[in-house]
């Protein structure tokens, strides 16, 4: 099972070039088996990239996450006092970008394999991640 960083999550669902062969293999077989899991930072953080001109989507970005949470093979996990205190409490060394603590703190709360390209998260060896 597998929890996709923000960028990975609107890359799969808007343009899957971007993902990496080994990404894109990995998110195409948690499909299959229902596992593919996205923190609801990453709506946050969505809207914010989208507000600040960041990131342009193909239709109004409240259709654009409406669409996703209508995809049955998409999970998503809600940020819950027990993620937030993880995010905090992850062991160094990690950066205080709070997403980021928060889905790194998904991943290793869930046991779940994050995706993501971000260098910083796939060096932090106290979480599975792949690119």
């Amino acid at each position: 099972m597998i929890l996709l960083d923000t960028h990975a999550w609107i890359w799969y669902l808007s343009n899957p070039e971007l993902l990496s062969d080994r990404a894109r293999e990995a998110v195409d077989a948690a499909k299959k088996d229902g596992g593919i899991h996205v923190s609801c930072i990453s709506t946050w953080e969505l809207f914010l990239l989208v507000k600040k001109g960041r990131l342009v989507l193909t239709q109004d970005e409240t259709a654009w996450v409406h669409r996703a949470e209508g995809l049955s093979f998409l999970k998503f996990v809600p940020v819950d006092n027990e993620i937030v205190r993880l995010s905090v409490q992850l062991p160094p060394p990690l950066h205080d970008d709070p997403a980021d603590r928060i889905i790194a703190a998904t991943a290793r709360a869930l046991g779940l394999t994050l995706i993501t390209k971000d260098e910083r998260l796939l060096n932090y060896s106290h979480i599975a991640s792949l690119w």
